[in-house]
C-alpha cells in the first residue's frame, strides 16, 4: 500500500483530490494565468471561455504537468504557464468535441455550443488553441513548443480519424487504439513529458513520464468509453450513451461484435450503419455487452495499459507525487468498475 493510498482510505479522498490538495498553491497560480490568458476585448470570448472553464473539471492534465515537474525537483515556475497552456488545448478540444457530436450536456451542465451556439463556439476554441501557442512561445524552449505543438496536431488527427470511423462496424481493436491514443493519450503524454523537460530530466526520463502519461491516457479513454454505458448520468456529466447516439465504435461495442450472433449483428447494424435508435436501444446494447463480458474485458485491457503506466515510474525515486501516480493509475479505471 503506497503512502498515498493510506491517505485516501484516511481522508476519503481519491489520489486525484490528494494531488490537487498537495499542489492547490500551485493551482491557484495556473488559474490566475488562465483567467488573465482569457481577457479579450471582444466580450463573448472571455464569457464563453469563462463558462467552460468555471464549469468544473478536475484540471487532471495540468496537475500531470505540475507533478510531473515537481516529481523530477523543479522548484520554478515555468510550469504553471505551461500547465494553463495544456488546460487550454484540452478545454479547445472539449469545444470543438461538443459541436462536432452536438453535445449538449458537458459535466452535467449545458455545453458551451447549446447556450452560445456551434459557431461562437468553435471560434471561442481556435482564441484558446491560439493563446495555448502564445504560451509555448513565451515560454522560450524548443523542446517544449515541440511537445505540446504536435500533442495538438496528433488531437486534430484523432479527431479526423474518429470522424472518419465512425458507423463503421469494421472498425476493430487496432483503429480505436489510434484514435483514442491520439485524441485522449496525446495531451496526457505531452503534459507528463513537458514537466520532466522543464526539469532538465535526461532523454530517458522524459521518454519515461510521456509513457507513464500515454498508457495512463489510454486507461483513462477506455474507462471513461465504459462509464459511457455503465454509469449514471450525474457521475458521467453528460449524457449516458452518446458514444452510441454518435456512431461510435469504442472497446464494449468491439468486443460485443467479436462473438455476435445474426440477431446481435443485426441489431448493432441497425444503429450504427441505419442509425436507428429509439428508447430501447441502449438498453438492449447494454444487455448485449454484458452478455459478452465486453465491459469486463475493456477494463481487463485499461488494466493493461495501467500496469505499462506504473512500470515506467520505475526509473524515479519514492516520493510522495510518485506514489500518488501510481494509485492514480489504480483510481481512473476503478470508477468505472
Amino acid at each position: 500500500m503506497t503512502l498515498a493510498t493510506k491517505s485516501v482510505q484516511n481522508n476519503h479522498q481519491s489520489p486525484l483530490e490528494v494531488l490537487s490538495n498537495l499542489l492547490a498553491d500551485d493551482m491557484k497560480a495556473v488559474n490566475a494565468c488562465i483567467m488573465d490568458k482569457m481577457h479579450s476585448d471582444v466580450a463573448l470570448i472571455p464569457q464563453l471561455a469563462s463558462y467552460l472553464i468555471s464549469a468544473g473539471g478536475k484540471r487532471l492534465r495540468p496537475l500531470l504537468t505540475i507533478a510531473s515537474a515537481k516529481m523530477c525537483g523543479y522548484k520554478g515556475d515555468r510550469a504553471h504557464n505551461l500547465a494553463a497552456c495544456v488546460e487550454f488545448i484540452h478545454t479547445a478540444t472539449l469545444l470543438h468535441d461538443d459541436v462536432v457530436d452536438d453535445s449538449n450536456i458537458r459535466r452535467g451542465n449545458q455545453s458551451a455550443n447549446a447556450v452560445f451556439g456551434n459557431e461562437a463556439a468553435v471560434l471561442v476554441g481556435d482564441f484558446l488553441f491560439s493563446r495555448a501557442f502564445q504560451l509555448m512561445v513565451e515560454d522560450g524552449s524548443l523542446p517544449v513548443l515541440r511537445i505540446l505543438s504536435g500533442a495538438s496536431a496528433i488531437i486534430a488527427e484523432g479527431e479526423v480519424m474518429q470522424l472518419s470511423s465512425a458507423h463503421n462496424m469494421d472498425t476493430g481493436f487496432d483503429t480505436y487504439l489510434q484514435v483514442i491514443t491520439s485524441k485522449t493519450a496525446a495531451l496526457f503524454a505531452a503534459a507528463c513529458e513537458t514537466g520532466a523537460v522543464i526539469a532538465d530530466q535526461d532523454e530517458q526520463r522524459c521518454q519515461a513520464l510521456h509513457d507513464y502519461g500515454l498508457n495512463l491516457g489510454i486507461a483513462f479513454q477506455i474507462a471513461d468509453d465504459v462509464l459511457d454505458y455503465t454509469a449514471s448520468q450525474d457521475k458521467l456529466g453528460k449524457s449516458l450513451g452518446d458514444d452510441l447516439r454518435d456512431g461510435k465504435i469504442t472497446l464494449p461495442i468491439i468486443y460485443a461484435l467479436e462473438n455476435a450472433t445474426d440477431d446481435e449483428r443485426a441489431f448493432w447494424y441497425s444503429i450504427f450503419v441505419n442509425k436507428k435508435i429509439d428508447d430501447e436501444t441502449l438498453p438492449r446494447a447494454i444487455k448485449i455487452c454484458e452478455a459478452h463480458n465486453s465491459f469486463k474485458k475493456s477494463l481487463e485491457t485499461a488494466n493493461l495499459y495501467k500496469e505499462k503506466a506504473i512500470s515506467s515510474l520505475s526509473l524515479f525515486d519514492d516520493n510522495e507525487i510518485k506514489s500518488i501516480f501510481v494509485d492514480l493509475c489504480d483510481y481512473v479505471i476503478a470508477r468505472s468498475s
